[in-house]
């Protein structure tokens, strides 16, 4: 099989299409990215290691990456079935309680690192 750059290139214009459809009309993702300028701000003001750094950054990018996750599943979920249906709603939910566990363990761990500089 052949490398084929310029189909790599169009997968990630596919990607960034994606990101860009759930940018500003997925409520739960605008409110992800707020908080991710407060933290990057909060960071900055002060002065985190590297080492927190690496950790604030894996934390955004999973939170965002399951959020993303959690709406391409409620689309395709919405697709499939359009009629309201015990399971979809489960499945739903599921994928919704995966956004959350990933959110509640950055906000644990944003508050291991910033709660040291508040004091």
């Amino acid at each position: 099989m052949k490398y084929d750059f310029k189909k790599q290139i169009r997968s990630f214009g596919y990607a960034w299409k994606g990101i860009r459809q759930c940018v500003g009309k997925e409520q739960n993702l605008s409110f992800h990215l707020i908080t991710t300028v407060v933290v990057i701000a909060a960071g900055f003001f002060f002065g985190i290691t590297h080492t927190e750094w690496i950790m604030i950054v894996l934390c955004i990018g999973v939170v965002i990456a399951a959020e993303l996750f959690n709406t391409a599943i409620e689309k395709l979920v919405d697709l499939v079935s359009p009629e309201r249906h015990p399971i979809a709603g489960q499945v739903k939910d599921i994928a919704a309680g995966a956004v959350l566990v990933c959110a509640v363990a950055a906000a644990i761990i944003g508050i291991i690192i910033f709660f040291p500089y508040l004091f």
